[in-house]
């Protein structure tokens, strides 16, 4: 017979989980720095290497946005990488549970998660509040620095393979040049017609506010995520 109180069991899984969790956030935290460092040196790279060759409006550029966010201006597009500060476990559909890693060990499940954005730089150069941004990807991360990818950059390492590698630098370079790939590929639509036929006078009028006119690379279109 199971004699161990209910208080104590309560206090046993606060020990358990919140440490688990704890490791998992600064495994997560120390890519996400390793990830500013390797975009800052990415992108350092490719304006050295394009140098003279584009019009100097064309900028690759990187900026730290605080301490969870980070951006990679490239020509006209902009990606924001964002760490989740909470830490995440899966649905019982989900690919990951089909894994022998976590079949075996069900801790290596919960993951901290660092989100990829796709913007307009226009969106943000004429502060056009309402355009719509996409996420195009999401990098995965355990208590053991294992790692898998979710999203547009199809050749980054998959859920089916997840408890293969560790995150480091080279898994990041991989994701970023895949993430970069993708995005100068996604190019802006007209939007249909029927969506844009009609506009108030307030919006003619309110010259000042741009985010009256909303823009997005698929305003009007459905957004897909059947490849993820």
């Amino acid at each position: 017979m199971d004699t161990t109180s209910l208080r104590d069991k309560i206090l046993e899984t606060v020990i358990r989980k919140s440490t688990l969790k704890q490791k998992i956030f600064d495994n997560t935290f120390t890519a996400f720095n390793l990830l500013k460092d390797t975009l800052l040196e990415v992108a350092s790279e490719m304006d050295d290497e394009l140098d003279g060759q584009l019009d100097r409006r064309v900028r690759i550029e990187y900026r730290d946005r605080g301490k969870f966010e980070a951006q990679l201006q490239v020509a006209n597009d902009i990606l924001i990488f964002r760490m989740h500060t909470d830490i995440f476990q899966f649905a019982t559909d989900h690919l990951i549970w089909q894994t022998p890693y976590v079949q075996n060990e069900h801790d290596n499940s919960y993951c901290g998660i660092i989100d990829i954005y796709n913007f307009l730089s226009d969106s943000f150069k004429f502060n056009r509040n309402a355009d719509e941004g996409y996420l195009i990807g999401r990098i995965f991360i355990n208590r053991e620095q294992c790692y898998f990818t979710e999203g547009k950059q199809r050749s980054t390492l998959r859920a089916m393979n997840f408890g293969s590698e560790t995150i480091d630098r080279n898994a990041l370079v991989g994701i970023l040049e895949a993430s970069i790939a993708y995005v100068l590929h996604f190019d802006l639509l007209v939007p249909p017609y029927e969506e844009n036929k009609c506009v108030t006078v307030d919006q003619f009028n309110s010259k000042m506010d741009n985010s009256k006119f909303v823009t997005g690379k698929r305003v009007g279109y459905e957004f897909n995520t059947e490849d993820i």
